[in-house]
């Protein structure tokens, strides 16, 4: 519970109103024409959005508000989402990794990923890095690596917190902060967060932490 409140008052770029999802979506359907409502779907969303949820939202308001710049841009996210959703195949990325090479997901195929989205400035990511170390130790000679795709501007911040937090796994960045494509392909809005990919591409488990992802290891290892 503690992480969970750290995370929303650190790491989401957007505040989160106390208010309930039947309120937010009463508040939708009173106002289809709203482009404000747009923002209060992305609330009832949360950190943990789930599509199914949020795709009936998003079309019940007026075709003008849709058709915005903001629709426009919630509507890809709203298919990121749907593209990475559990039981779908995960979406190819390739970024820079920390000696500046090209590496992407697909050069891990074959194996279990736990993809890994965070940031060295990121309170709740560093909090949890420990653990992932501890899991990293357990499972990575089972067929199980980590792809870390970090939210970092700064090249030597970035570079500094893997080796702090004894990171040995691959990472890679576009350097693009909030605004990295991963955060796109995967409609990602919070972090730390993670997918969790089996042999074949295919996403088995979106934002398991601690003995929930433990537990789903044991049980796919």
């Amino acid at each position: 519970m503690k992480n969970a409140i750290a995370l929303l008052l650190y790491c989401l770029p957007f505040l989160l109103a106390a208010q309930s999802k039947e309120e937010l979506k009463e508040k939708i359907a009173a106002n289809p024409k709203d482009v404000g409502s747009i923002a209060l779907i992305q609330k009832v969303g949360g950190y943990d959005p789930d599509h199914k949820e949020l795709v009936p939202l998003f079309k019940s308001l007026d075709k003008k508000v849709r058709k915005t710049t903001q629709g426009q841009i919630f509507e890809r996210y709203l298919k990121a989402l749907e593209n990475n959703a559990v039981g779908k195949k995960a979406s190819s990325i390739t970024q820079f990794d920390l000696d500046g090479s090209p590496y992407g997901l697909s050069d891990l195929r074959g194996q279990y990923v736990l993809v890994d989205f965070w940031a060295s400035w990121c309170p709740p990511c560093r909090e949890e890095n420990p653990k992932l170390v501890k899991l990293y130790e357990e499972f990575k000679d089972k067929n199980f690596e980590i792809l870390g795709i970090s939210f970092d501007k700064e090249f030597e911040n970035w570079e500094k917190a893997v080796k702090e937090d004894n990171l040995t796994w691959k990472h890679i960045s576009d350097l693009q902060g909030w605004n990295n494509y991963a955060s796109l392909v995967y409609g990602v809005k919070a972090i730390p967060q993670n997918l969790l990919i089996d042999p074949d591409g295919v996403v088995i488990a979106r934002n398991l932490h601690g003995d929930d992802l433990r537990k789903k290891l044991m049980e796919v290892l």
